[in-house]
């Protein structure tokens, strides 16, 4: 999409945007320069709300485009999300959901039952394996969602505790990678037992933006100065000011995925306090994988939303989507979950074809035909990210979070998922992060 004001302005949403502010509320930052590390959805956001009360603003991206972990790809003829597939809890509450009802962009909603499974035969699970199912889901919510679990403990080590059987059953292990994995985007190996499961949520079913999640981004960067291919490496900051790179500002927000600021590509001059650096180091950054295979005809029921596929390892292309039930195009999704993730992410895109086709003919035999086309992600080796998004990991606290969401100075903010507990590992998360670092600045 092209960004323009005059685009934001047809779409009759600015004012939604940015809740302008009255004109002495823009004069309190009119001569006030602040730079922006990142254009995904938390740095855009912070720089639009910014931007309207008066500062200057400038975003530095060290990728070639605008979005962050939201990129959409329309080759397939329908969108292929490389990062952010749903929108998470569609409430009135739900900031990104607001902004997509403000575009008025078409939405589908998900439904979780529609749902067929297969165990490691390929066989379909019967009727009484479905109320198993049910049953097995409900009890591990049940436990998981438990409070007061230990901190210094990981999901794997409590159920290995409580709940042994479920570790070696079949079922159990697709009910886990699937349900609990993906949602974190972590092995229970890693998952804080304490902590994995307390965030907070919004309620509704997932959507599926149809024309693709990158229209929320366009009215957000209209009219920014944007800088592409831009990476950043040194942050210096004092009383008096920042430099980034040799550009001077009065303020900084490093809005940069986490696996960025655990690599430490950015230096800050002075260091980080040893408490946020620890914070970041013990914060997990986890991935999920995509393979989305498009065929020529379908081979599958073209009216099951979801495919479930039990497979070994754990995490292997056990979750698919069909496209077909909100589109004409015959796409399968194929999702790896937990460890396997990073496994999946290290091959190559004619191994991980090859991969992900053995686990569909493992149901569907030779009905399974070559893919005309094929897109995957591979998050974790991504420069620019290292990851898709993070999580609570074993040893780990809820303050970690916090503390990368409280200013590091009076000069320098933190923006992103990672810096909001509550709706880490989400869009309208990182949305949040960006308008509450900008407050920040308003207040500083």
């Amino acid at each position: 999409m092209i960004i323009t004001r005059r685009n934001a302005l047809k779409l009759g949403i600015t004012a939604f945007l940015t809740s302008l502010a009255s004109n002495a509320t823009a004069r309190k930052l009119t001569g006030t320069k602040v730079v922006v590390i990142g254009a995904g959805l938390a740095g855009l956001a912070a720089a639009k709300q910014l931007q309207e009360r008066g500062a200057e603003v400038i975003v530095l991206e060290a990728g070639d485009y605008v979005g962050g972990r939201i990129r959409t790809d329309m080759s397939l003829g329908a969108p292929f999300e490389f990062g952010a597939g749903w929108i998470h809890g569609p409430s009135q509450h739900n900031p990104v959901k607001q902004l997509a009802d403000a575009l008025d962009v078409g939405t589908f909603v998900t439904d979780d039952d529609n749902l067929e499974v297969f165990d490691l035969s390929g066989r379909p699970l019967t009727d009484a394996e479905y109320v198993r199912l049910d049953d097995m889901y409900d009890h591990l919510e049940t436990v998981l969602y438990s409070p007061a679990r230990s901190e210094t403990r990981s999901v794997h080590d409590l159920l290995r505790e409580v709940e042994p059987d479920i570790l070696t059953d079949p079922l159990g292990i697709w009910a886990l990678s699937t349900f609990f994995e993906f949602d974190i985007g972590a092995g229970i190996e890693d998952i804080s037992a304490g902590n994995g499961f307390a965030s907070d949520t919004f309620d509704g079913a997932d959507v599926i933006v149809t024309e693709g999640y990158d229209q929320v981004i366009a009215p957000l960067a209209a009219d920014l100065d944007i800088r592409l291919n831009t990476p950043v490496s040194r942050v210096y900051s004092d009383r008096n000011g920042v430099e980034i790179d040799g550009l001077q500002a009065d303020y900084v927000i490093c809005a940069v995925p986490l696996g960025i600021l655990k690599t430490g590509d950015i230096v800050f001059e002075p260091s980080l306090p040893e408490d946020v650096q620890k914070s970041i180091d013990r914060i997990g950054f986890g991935s999920v994988t995509k393979i989305a295979l498009k065929f020529e005809t379908p081979f599958w029921d073209i009216e099951t939303q979801y495919f479930g596929i039990m497979t070994e390892p754990r995490g292997r292309w056990n979750y698919w989507l069909n496209y077909r039930t909100f589109s004409d195009e015959n796409i399968l999704l194929g999702l790896s979950f937990g460890r396997y993730a990073p496994i999946a992410d290290n091959m190559s895109k004619e191994v991980m074809t090859r991969d992900a086709l053995a686990v569909l003919r493992s149901v569907w035999g030779d009905e399974v035909t070559s893919p005309q086309t094929v897109l995957a992600t591979h998050w974790s080796k991504e420069p620019h990210f290292r990851g898709a998004y993070s999580f609570p990991r074993t040893g780990g606290s809820v303050a970690d979070f916090t503390r990368l969401e409280t200013p590091i100075s009076g000069r320098l903010f933190m923006a992103g998922e990672h810096t909001n507990f509550d709706y880490h590992g989400t869009t309208h998360g990182a949305l949040m992060s960006g308008r509450r670092a900008a407050s920040d600045i308003l207040k500083a």
